[in-house]
C-alpha cells in the first residue's frame, strides 16, 4: 500500500537521543477501510479506494449506503483513491491501518492549507512595499506599485502578482521524517508542521 487516510490532530515536541528539541505534528493515520477495488479489465486502471472516518446514516445518500454495505463496512466521510500494482494483494472490507509505516522512513504529506481570505501583496506574495515612509508619502507603504506600462503594451500581463484569496489550497510537504508510530492508538508522529487547521483531513504517502 503507498499510502493512508489520516487527521491532523496536533502539533507537540519531542527530545531526540541528543536532547534536542524537535518540532511535530500528531496525525491519526487511520484505521481506513478498503471501499472499492477498481481493476485493469472492468475499470481501465487499477486503484484502491479507502474510507475513513466514520460517518452518520442520516446523513450519507441511498448510493452511498449502498456502496459501503457492498464493502461490509459503515459509511465513512473521507474517501481517497491510491494507485499502484499494490492492488492484487487486497480486498473489499480489508482494514489498512498506521502498521504500513515505519520509524525513521520518510513520507509526503498533502492536505489543503488554512484560508486566509482577501490579503494584499505584502503578506500574499512577500513584497516588500513602495517608496519611503515620510517625504509625503500617503498610504503607499504596502501598495503593490505600478502593474505595468501605460502606452505599450496598455494591458496587465497574465499571471501578474496582485491581491487576492489566500490560501484553501491543496499542499504537499515532501520528505517527513516518521519520529514515532502508535499501533495501539493509530497515531503517527512526524518532524515538522503539515498544512491545515485541527482535525483537517490529510493524505500521507510513503516517499519514494
Amino acid at each position: 500500500m503507498s499510502g493512508i487516510i489520516g487527521k491532523k490532530i496536533a502539533m507537540t515536541s519531542l527530545f531526540d537521543a541528543n536532547g534536542k528539541n524537535i518540532p511535530c505534528t500528531i496525525i491519526q493515520a487511520g484505521p481506513c477501510v478498503v471501499t472499492q477495488v477498481r481493476t485493469e479489465e472492468k475499470d481501465g486502471y487499477k486503484s484502491v479506494q479507502l474510507g475513513f472516518d466514520d460517518a452518520k446514516e442520516k446523513n450519507t445518500s441511498a448510493g452511498l449506503k449502498g456502496h459501503f454495505k457492498k464493502a461490509g463496512t459503515t459509511p465513512k466521510r473521507k474517501l481517497v483513491e491510491f494507485y499502484g500494482d499494490f492492488v492484487d494483494t487486497l480486498e473489499l472490507g480489508k482494514e489498512v491501518n498506521v502498521e504500513l509505516f515505519a520509524e525513521g522512513e520518510y513520507v509526503d504529506v498533502t492536505g489543503v492549507s488554512k484560508g486566509k481570505g482577501f490579503q494584499g501583496v505584502v503578506k500574499r506574495h512577500g513584497f516588500g512595499g513602495v517608496g519611503q515612509a515620510t517625504h509625503g508619502q500617503h498610504n503607499r507603504l504596502r501598495a503593490p506599485g505600478s502593474i505595468g506600462a501605460g502606452s505599450d503594451p496598455s494591458r496587465v500581463f497574465k499571471g501578474m502578482r496582485m491581491a487576492g484569496r489566500m490560501g484553501g489550497k491543496n499542499v504537499t510537504i515532501q520528505n517527513l521524517n516518521v519520529v514515532k508510530v502508535d499501533t495501539e492508538q493509530n497515531l503517527l508522529i512526524v518532524k515538522g508542521a503539515i498544512p491545515g487547521p485541527k482535525n483537517s483531513y490529510v493524505i500521507i504517502r510513503r516517499w519514494k
